[in-house]
């Protein structure tokens, strides 16, 4: 573990991600700093941390805010373009001993060529903007240090969550259909695996890397070791929901895309492929790491969490829409999708 009394930045901190990173940082005695529009209530920030308002792309507003002030970490969840980075290093260079940079698994090669996913993966996506956008962040973080030392650290998490997310394909709505005895889409014949990491877990590995000199200009993978066929997640998803024999039909990823392209981006560029992470390299930097919350668990937070929140059981009748459409052309009915 590293060393206490670290002053921290953290750009965001309230998201699913950030907020379980602040709250174990703060736990460690750092002193914690976050920084957001304040737009964000759904995990409170912990007592004693510091909160700025700011909109990070305002830079007279966030200069205003942040003054001289100069830290041993800045932990940046909210840079998702090029522009975004290059803004980054123009504010923090000479100002942090360390930038981190969360980039994304969904940047690694896709399809990939060999599993288990390393580091030195390389980094590719032809299907999803939001992570060539990352890929390109990322050359340019990896270009600041190079030419001027810009002291950054790359992070990419693959598919985080906690007890307010949902990964299924329709989120909710597929929790909605399992407990109305409706069958679910499942993307491919739901045997690709998929890697889902807690987000307590992720903090953990994620602290012990802040503040650490010999982690600057080095890129870490932070998943779970566990990876699940996709029918087993929304397995255990309809057990925690009680429904103990889900009847999923299994539609190409392919298929899906075409005839719901907002989903595409997200299935072809991520999700419709095996995903295997190797955790070596983090754990090399941070011994103590290791991922203890089975998804078995996840998801009975996950479906508690939702059922004493009801108002954020939100049912989207488009997907419901294009489940039925799909479950009945996966059936065979006639005049059903089949142009897909």
């Amino acid at each position: 573990m590293n060393g206490s009394g670290l002053r921290l930045l953290f750009l965001g901190g309230t998201g699913v991600i950030s907020a379980a990173a602040v709250e174990r940082a703060a736990g460690l005695g750092h002193r914690v700093t976050v920084l957001n529009r304040g737009a964000s209530y759904l995990r409170p920030v912990p007592d004693g941390v510091e909160v700025l308002h700011a909109d990070v792309r305002d830079e007279a507003a966030l200069g205003a805010t942040l003054g001289n002030r100069e830290f041993d970490a800045v932990a940046d969840f909210l840079s998702f373009t090029p522009e975004h980075a290059a803004a980054a290093v123009s504010r923090f260079a000479g100002r942090t001993g360390q930038y981190v940079f969360i980039s994304s698994a969904s940047a690694y090669q896709k399809p990939p060529a060999r599993l288990p996913i390393l580091e030195s993966t390389p980094l590719r996506n032809p299907f999803w903007r939001y992570s060539r956008d990352k890929i390109g962040c990322e050359d340019l973080l990896v270009d600041a240090y190079r030419t001027d030392g810009f002291p950054v650290t790359i992070v990419r998490p693959s598919h985080t969550y906690d007890r307010t997310s949902m990964p299924l394909l329709g989120g909710w709505t597929d929790i909605h259909r399992l407990r109305s005895g409706l069958p679910v889409l499942v993307h491919g014949d739901g045997t690709s695996l998929w890697t889902l990491t807690h987000s307590s877990d992720f903090a953990f590995a994620f602290t012990g890397l802040l503040g650490r000199p010999q982690s600057v200009g080095e890129s870490y993978t932070i998943t779970s070791d566990e990876f699940l066929p996709w029918d087993q997640v929304y397995r255990l998803l309809a057990a925690a929901a009680g429904v103990p024999e889900p009847e999923l039909v299994h539609v190409s990823s392919a298929t899906i895309a075409a005839y719901a392209p907002s989903l595409g981006p997200g299935l072809l560029g991520d999700k419709a492929h095996s995903v295997i992470f190797s955790n070596a390299k983090i754990k090399s930097l941070v011994p103590g790491y290791r991922a203890d919350i089975p998804f078995s668990t996840g998801a009975r937070e996950i479906i508690g969490w939702h059922d004493a929140h009801p108002g954020t059981q939100t049912v989207d009748p488009d997907f419901m829409a294009v489940s039925d459409e799909l479950v009945a052309w996966a059936r065979g009915a006639p005049g059903s999708a089949s142009g897909s």
